[in-house]
């Protein structure tokens, strides 16, 4: 098998890239699609595929947190796209996760109503902030692109509106926007903790599928 080309990985958070293997160029979002978009633009031109890697919220009821999904397809507010099909493959297989759609949003899907309602309207597996924007860049380059999304809430959870502004513009933690949420809606406290640890869990579940992919990160041509 061909050696890994050198490639763009799109994060939302620091968190995330730093479980990526050393050595990949990486565009953190912050959680924002909009900002994403921008980064994007300015990526180099000498790139050979592009990964959207990180968290993401599940649609498909059957998916717990820490479940890893690779991308088929893309569907968002802007289009659908398709993932590259051979790097996807070989990805799902080395990391162990389901393959199938994954939905772009603009904004956070938090409710259990929203999410049944995108999942109805895509048939995605899960949906996240990142995925859609690098599809499309990858589209416009005509590059190759693959996603490997770990599951943190689950289809039925709620995500608090804390949950939302938790992160500055870099992808770090914004501990004093979370802090002032929390003064105005105290009672999300409980749901918040179950975020964070479902956060880290997936997080770990990501750690562990970098671990298993190897040079498994880069296009295969």
């Amino acid at each position: 098998m061909a050696e890994a080309s050198p490639i763009l990985a799109v994060v939302g958070m620091r968190s995330e890239a730093a479980l990526l293997p050393a050595g990949l160029r990486v565009v953190v979002s912050g959680g924002d699609p909009s900002r994403l978009r921008h980064l994007l633009e300015q990526a180099p031109d000498d790139i050979a595929g592009v990964l959207s890697f990180g968290i993401a919220g599940g649609l498909d009821p059957s998916l717990i947190t820490g479940d890893l999904v690779v991308a088929t397809r893309v569907r968002g507010p802007g289009g659908a796209y398709m993932a590259d099909p051979v790097w996807s493959a070989a990805l799902a297989q080395s990391c162990g996760a389901r393959l199938g759609m994954v939905a772009g949003a603009s904004a956070v899907v938090g409710e259990p109503a929203r999410k049944r309602q995108l999942r109805a309207a895509t048939g995605a597996l899960v949906v996240d902030l990142e995925t859609e924007a690098v599809a499309a860049f990858a589209a416009a380059r005509k590059l190759p692109f693959a996603a490997l999304r770990a599951v943190a809430d689950t289809a039925e959870e709620v995500l608090p509106r804390s949950a939302a502004v938790g992160l500055t513009p870099d992808g770090r933690p914004a501990a004093g926007r979370v802090a002032l949420a929390l003064l105005r809606q105290p009672r999300e406290l409980p749901a918040l903790l179950v975020v964070a640890r479902r956060s880290r869990t997936a997080l770990e579940a990501l750690g562990s599928a970098v671990q298993r992919a190897g040079p498994g990160f880069g296009p295969f041509r």
